[in-house]
């Protein structure tokens, strides 16, 4: 069946910010190729954000408290049983009106798993949010393009390996076949981890950068809030754990600490550090799913060649207005203290 005759269901795990939620069901409406359905996942939001979802017409899961991102969206893909494509989607995005069709002609192939397009920064549209991701040796991920300035470097299509889960479209049967998210990463992460199943598994997506959104990013807590921080710092160790068990050290733990350096610099290091701790605390109870670690070897290291090929086009030069976490030198010292 052509993809833009099949049923696409958009998933939103959300919580509080009501009016961020009403922009988006808003802008939804105005897709070309309309969603068959909108489910709402409200994750014990204190502000009537599920009612004002049930008022604008659209489905509400309602769950009982803050069970994090992955489970929202656990809980969206099992309503949307019926679904083909699931389109999971971040409360602050906001979609070009064509960008359901455009994700759907991209992914209409047998092999195409899931499909991403372009997103920009909502507070600069010239500059790239993030693209499709990718991840080092040393565990720690990246998104393609973040702080970069748009243009012909980001327009070409492309086979991907893993995508962010900010706006995404992904076969429905790809998590029947892989399971669902992982739930002990609560928030953040938890698409990474997917993503990282999904290339052992050889699930290939595409990236689209005609279908193009917005995103505020961080919206719930901000970018360095220690919250924020606690819980990527943790899901380091947790994908550590589980995906990189038998690979080389070195690159884990310099990519790591590197990433805390950073953190003392937004003055965050003891959230970090507890991050850190909880993570290793887990880590016992994490199973190994690295079946064959030499595969898995050349995997991070081609997803690691792209981050740095990504850098070398991005440059600190090229924008005088490159977002707080100042990735381009976290990378040039990671790739130094690894290949020195």
């Amino acid at each position: 069946m052509n993809a833009q005759h099949q049923r696409v269901t958009a998933v939103i795990p959300h919580w509080n910010r009501r009016q961020l939620l009403e922009g988006l069901l808003e802008n939804l409406r105005q897709q070309t190729r309309p969603f068959d359905e909108v489910i709402v996942v409200d994750n014990g939001s204190t502000d009537e954000s599920a009612d004002a979802a049930e008022r604008a017409g659209v489905r509400v899961v309602r769950l009982p408290a803050n069970m994090g991102f992955a489970a929202a969206v656990n809980r969206g893909i099992a309503a949307a049983s019926a679904a083909d494509w699931v389109a999971i989607l971040n409360n602050d995005v906001t979609l070009s009106p064509e960008w359901l069709s455009t994700l759907l002609q991209a992914a209409n192939g047998p092999d195409v798993w899931f499909a991403c397009g372009k997103i920009l920064s909502a507070a600069d549209r010239s500059l790239i949010d993030g693209l499709w991701d990718e991840i080092s040796r040393g565990a720690c991920p990246m998104r393609i393009g973040a702080g970069a300035l748009d243009g012909p470097a980001w327009s070409s299509a492309r086979p991907i390996r893993m995508t962010s889960m900010t706006a995404c479209l992904v076969r429905r049967g790809l998590f029947d076949q892989l399971g669902s998210l992982d739930e002990r990463f609560e928030s953040y992460l938890e698409d990474v981890d997917f993503g990282l199943r999904c290339a052992k598994a050889g699930k290939a997506g595409v990236y689209a950068p005609k279908a193009i959104s917005s995103h505020q990013g961080s919206s719930t807590w901000g970018r360095w809030n220690p919250d924020t921080v606690r819980l990527l710092s943790r899901n380091q160790v947790l994908l550590t754990a589980k995906h990189f068990r038998g690979q080389a050290w070195w690159p884990i733990v310099a990519g790591q600490l590197l990433w805390g350096m950073l953190a003392l610099r937004h003055g965050c290091v003891w959230a970090w550090l507890r991050g850190k701790f909880a993570g290793l605390r887990m880590a016992g109870q994490i199973e190994d799913a690295t079946a064959d670690p030499a595969a898995f070897r050349i995997l991070i290291r081609e997803s690691e060649e792209e981050i740095l090929a990504a850098q070398r086009q991005t440059g600190p030069s090229q924008s005088n207005q490159q977002p707080s976490h100042k990735m381009d030198s976290y990378w040039r010292v990671y790739t130094w203290l690894v290949r020195s």
